[in-house]
């Protein structure tokens, strides 16, 4: 049996209430179970508790969870909680997209419509009102403002210069070239003005991989530009994370090359990098994530869908990565990503009007307040002058800001 892991689950269902933790029991035994004032019987076919089985075998029972869309003591719980945390649904449903990534339509939270309702915490209100205990203050516990930086300057490097004109965008090239806050991209100051209208982590996520097929466009970390953005936003508390490359998302070498990326990163702006998300969202296998704690990341924000908003783990809380092979904590932390800018609009995923895109944003704002959780909002820098992403991400601000962050 996992015991650490299993104390880890109980208490993250908790909200970290050790107290409350010692009055619920995960036992089949009945004598062992007068000793609890919850008890919560586990699954033979749980890896948890019996080695022999994988979670293959207990698939039915998240299954059979997930249509009743309501938990209950007379289920395994434990097991089901550690399934969505651990991400185990990716190693047993082998669809992915032309990117190798594992979607909402391939998971049974995104057929059966779940993704808009962090079950996990709801349960966890549920068990705490069982135990007696206080429930916590209905609040967003923390606001992370994150902007993945893909394209730094569309018009100010050599080859996206000559692809602007190439393209007939000769005046709005050379006016990018005589000041780079003329460049469609360079929308620093705008996204820190309207970030700094509430209290939250700014988080800028940098590439520093090679720049090729997806990575394009390759930026130059050692730059004028960049060196000017870093200043711009460091100012103001952001923090810096590394966007780790698309090929860094499926290496499988001695070294991972999300390591080099991140030692390179570091040395450009000289400090250490703890933080990380994959750009495309595109974490494909369990390994990258064991790779991500490896190397010494200790917080990750990339768990959301690609093509759905919601709650991907089923939580809107951090939580600490467990392994769902070793079944073991790990020191890495997952952040969960609430909403991304290009999921909303794109053609390919949500399609949405900014009406329906802001409705949507708006429930699961309320959602994640009602359970204590964390909002995480991605906005690329490079979106804002394309769709609705401007006004969108401005009405966003002004309702956390009237509504959860005065």
């Amino acid at each position: 049996m996992q015991q650490e892991t299993i104390d880890y689950i109980i208490s993250f269902l908790l909200y970290g209430d050790m107290d409350a933790a010692k009055e619920v029991g995960y036992t089949a035994d009945s004598d062992e179970g007068k000793k609890y004032k919850v008890v919560i019987k586990p699954s033979e076919n749980s890896p948890l508790i019996n080695p022999e089985k994988n979670w293959q075998d207990f698939y039915p029972e998240v299954e059979r969870i997930i249509l009743s869309r309501c938990m209950s003591d007379d289920m395994d719980i434990i097991s089901f909680v550690c399934f969505f945390l651990s991400r185990a649904e990716e190693t047993i449903i082998n669809q992915r997209d032309q990117h190798g990534r594992f979607l909402a339509c391939h998971s049974l939270l995104g057929k059966h419509n779940l993704l808009n309702i962090p079950l996990i915490d709801e349960y966890s209100r549920h068990l705490l009102k069982r135990l007696g205990r206080p429930l916590p203050e209905q609040k967003i516990s923390n606001v992370n403002l994150t902007h993945d930086v893909d394209c730094l300057c569309r018009y100010r490097s050599i080859r996206g210069f000559a692809g602007g004109i190439k393209r007939g965008k000769i005046s709005e090239a050379l006016s990018a070239l005589k000041d780079r806050r003329n460049d469609p991209a360079w929308t620093f100051e705008w996204l820190t003005k309207e970030d700094n209208k509430i209290h939250g982590e700014q988080i800028y996520f940098l590439k520093a991989g090679n720049g090729k097929i997806y990575d394009y466009p390759q930026y130059d970390l050692f730059g004028s530009d960049c060196k000017a953005m870093l200043s711009l936003i460091k100012s103001n508390g952001a923090k810096i994370g590394l966007h780790v490359s698309y090929a860094a998302g499926e290496w499988s070498g001695p070294k991972p090359l999300m390591q080099t990326e991140k030692q390179l990163l570091e040395t450009a702006i000289g400090e250490q990098i703890y933080l990380s998300r994959h750009h495309y969202l595109r974490s494909t296998s369990i390994d990258n994530m064991q790779q991500l704690a490896d190397i010494g990341i200790t917080d990750d924000y990339t768990m959301g869908f690609a093509d759905r908003a919601g709650f991907r783990m089923l939580t809107c809380r951090p939580v600490r990565w467990i392994n769902p092979k070793t079944l073991k904590v790990t020191n890495l932390t997952l952040h969960p990503l609430t909403v991304m800018d290009c999921t909303l609009s794109s053609e390919k995923y949500m399609n949405l009007t900014e009406d329906e895109a802001y409705y949507i944003c708006e429930q699961l704002i309320d959602k994640t307040c009602q359970n204590s959780g964390e909002l995480t909002l991605l906005w690329h820098n490079d979106t804002l002058n394309t769709s609705y992403h401007r006004s969108l991400y401005s009405s966003l601000i002004a309702y956390i800001s009237k509504n959860y962050n005065g």
